[in-house]
């Protein structure tokens, strides 16, 4: 039977739901490109969400949404924008978040690297904006994960130039106790960010970028770049110090990326690979082969589902991405902290819904259509 789907011009159109999902089982962790997933957080839905409530988190869904990327063979990105930092998930929620994901790392033997931010402060000084990230640093570098030094709102709103960026890391890199990653998050995800590295002109702020690495790279695992630029991205990770990994953050152009070039590659760090999980983890192990075409063939149909999820404002990409953990059945309910769920359209979520279900990404696609149905019935589209 076909759903009825809405389109923004308040008209519908017919969509015959898939009955059969990809099959897509368990498999080892990819050996060509090291792969991580930005995962999403799974919110109580009986908590308090009105402005200036602490997040509440449901744990065990929250766990177990973790325990499903790592048994497909994906490494965690934890407690990143994806699992809404600094848009409901508070400092002291993310700390906990970091030390249970971790514990849980390592009871099933699963890669994770964790956000190292500033979020505890609204603004401050250079001096208290290092010790917030060195607060941070620390719980990352206790629970036993690999730090990812995330770009901060109060750095960029404290600093007044390129040197106060070089002075910062250059302290944070000396005092990490292993390699981390680097994370520069652009303006697109979040506009506090705007002239990140000192400058708003991406050729500067790369140089400043460039020099931050140079000078420490024996404490960069690598960079992950979230500017949905690909030929930008290329040009960095060429100039790279041997021995420091890209890790692509490009939601819009992932596959070429990660494939790469007679010069190199992209690894992946991805809040897309939150819903993709399993399909991606099995094309990078197609490309473990040796098989380009193979991999491009899995993950190419994708990307018109990833550029929907994170069309403007980018940043409310993560209200997508919790729809369809719904939608799949990784979580009993579509709440998310701080009323997330609010932030994009009923259209928005129709197409979603419809892109994803036609790449057979729901495991039980009679569920998923049940429970858009119900979604549907809530807002007043009769089926």
């Amino acid at each position: 039977m076909s759903l009825l789907l809405p389109r923004p011009d308040g008209t519908t159109r017919a969509h015959e739901p898939r009955t059969t999902p990809l099959s897509l089982p368990p498999g080892p962790p990819p050996t060509s490109r090291t792969v991580l997933s930005a995962a999403h957080v799974v919110a109580d839905p009986y908590a308090d969400t009105s402005p200036g409530s602490p997040a509440t988190i449901d744990w065990d869904a929250t766990l177990a949404f973790r325990r499903h990327l790592w048994a497909h063979g994906l490494g965690v990105a934890e407690a990143m924008d994806t699992a809404q930092r600094g848009m409901g998930l508070d400092w002291p929620a993310a700390a906990e978040l970091i030390r249970r994901s971790a514990a849980e790392s390592k009871a099933v033997g699963g890669r994770i690297a964790c956000g190292v931010g500033t979020d505890q402060l609204a603004d401050g000084s250079l001096a208290e904006v290092r010790a917030a990230y060195e607060e941070q640093l620390s719980v990352v570098e206790e629970a036993g994960a690999q730090p990812i030094l995330m770009a901060s709102r109060a750095l960029a709103a404290a600093a007044r130039g390129p040197e106060d960026y070089l002075s910062m890391y250059a302290d944070l890199l000396r005092q990490a106790a292993e390699p981390v990653i680097l994370h520069w998050l652009g303006p697109m995800f979040d506009p506090a960010l705007d002239g990140y590295w000192g400058s708003a002109d991406l050729d500067t702020a790369t140089e400043t970028f460039l020099e931050v690495i140079a000078a420490h790279p024996d404490k960069v695992d690598g960079i992950k770049v979230s500017l949905l630029d690909a030929r930008r991205e290329v040009e960095l990770r060429r100039r790279l110090p041997d021995g420091v990994r890209c890790y692509t953050g490009d939601d819009f152009n992932y596959p070429e990326l990660i494939t790469g070039d007679q010069l190199g590659f992209s690894h992946a760090l991805l809040g897309i690979f939150d819903p993709l999980g399993p399909l991606a983890a099995e094309a990078v192990r197609v490309l473990d082969k040796g098989d380009a075409d193979g991999f491009r063939a899995l993950l190419d149909p994708t990307v018109e589902l990833s550029r929907h999820l994170f069309q403007a404002p980018t940043r409310f990409y993560k209200t997508g991405v919790v729809f369809l953990a719904w939608l799949s059945g990784h979580q009993s309910h579509f709440t998310m902290v701080g009323g997330l769920q609010s932030a994009r359209s009923l259209p928005h979520l129709a197409r979603a819904y419809e892109l994803a279900d036609g790449l057979g990404l729901f495991p039980d696609p009679g569920l998923a259509e049940t429970r858009m149905k119900s979604l549907l019935n809530v807002y007043g589209v009769s089926q």
